[in-house]
């Protein structure tokens, strides 16, 4: 009988045309978005490059945007090395290493598969597989710290009369997804019981997550926090670099909620997710009538301050693991 061995290969490839094309439609629909924007601000490009030409790049606000970056990738090479110590020791270099190799892998790959392939590889134990959990576990808990503090900013937000149910509708939603984290948290050494064929197939490469101990959690959880804290403080920064002038707690909500609906909004990663968080800003404060040119000239500064640099940097670091894996 003839093998038919070529159809799971047709089907793979059909599945990668779609999500290819699914990627170019979510960039088309928010790149649309930001254009549509402008326009009704009767607003262009050009506008937002006039604020960067008349910005104080020498002001304090300015300089405190740029130290906060380094301090923004420390604290998850941070995270990483606490959780990923379960597998292999590693120092603090060398997670920032593994972190910055990660995002520039990001930039190509979808979802996290580039950020998890690049903290891999940066590894030298002959387990580096099995640290793919600890990955896992790296992103979900930044997922739920922002979250986290999504919820809070929603929660100090009063609700709209016109939106006031489905406010309520979401906050229940958040708060709803927030207790499930907990229990898993809770929970987490019975993943190690789990007797799903399909899934016990895969368990060294995630059995890692369910045997961290609680302290272990916290420390990790507790950069995530930080992180957290600091690109929304580098958020700010940036606002107030380009005139945006609102009051603090308008200010911290709009951030929260921006970093919310980036979270939650699917990772496309197409240049590392650019044009979401701008998306996601022209609504947010749109609210508080926030001229577009203003939001988008912080947003992309903070693209370019916190991922196009570190990018760029971590490309050193992708290039010697590709001499690695070839001598």
């Amino acid at each position: 009988m003839q093998s038919n061995g070529f159809a799971p290969q047709r089907t793979h490839s059909r599945a990668k045309k779609i999500i290819f094309w699914g990627k170019i439609v979510v960039l088309a629909l928010v790149i649309s978005y930001v254009v549509l924007a402008l326009r009704r601000q009767e607003h262009d490009l050009k506008a937002v490059w006039r604020y960067w030409q008349t910005a104080e790049w020498l002001s304090v606000p300015a300089l405190l945007l740029f130290v906060l970056t380094p301090v923004n990738w420390l604290l998850e090479a941070l995270k990483w090395q606490i959780l990923v110590r379960r597998v292999e020791s590693i120092t603090l270099g060398q997670a920032v290493q593994g972190v910055l190799a990660g995002l520039s892998l990001g930039f190509a790959l979808p979802g996290q598969l580039g950020d998890t392939a690049g903290r891999i590889l940066s590894l030298r134990s002959d387990r580096r597989w099995q640290s793919i959990g600890a990955s896992l576990v790296s992103g979900g808990m930044q997922f739920y710290v922002a979250l986290l503090f999504g919820t809070l900013a929603l929660a100090l937000l009063p609700p709209h009369p016109a939106w006031e149910t489905t406010y309520w509708i979401v906050l229940s939603l958040l708060a709803l997804l927030i207790g499930l984290g907990l229990l898993l948290g809770w929970q987490r050494h019975r993943l190690a019981e789990i007797q799903w064929p399909w899934l016990k197939k895969f368990e060294p490469y995630w059995a890692v997550a369910a045997h961290y101990t609680t302290a272990e959690l916290v420390k990790a959880g507790g950069a995530a926090a930080l992180r957290h804290l600091t690109f929304s403080g580098q958020f700010a920064l940036a606002l107030h670099l380009f005139g945006v002038q609102l009051p603090v707690r308008e200010t911290a909500s709009g951030i929260g909620l921006v970093y919310l609906g980036k979270t939650l909004v699917p990772a496309f990663n197409l240049l590392s997710d650019l044009g979401v968080r701008e998306a996601a800003s022209l609504w947010v404060f749109s609210q508080w009538n926030v001229p577009a040119p203003q939001v988008l000239s912080a947003t992309l500064t903070l693209w370019f301050v916190n991922i196009l640099t570190p990018v760029l940097v971590g490309l050193l670091w992708v290039w010697k693991l590709n001499a690695g894996t070839t001598n």
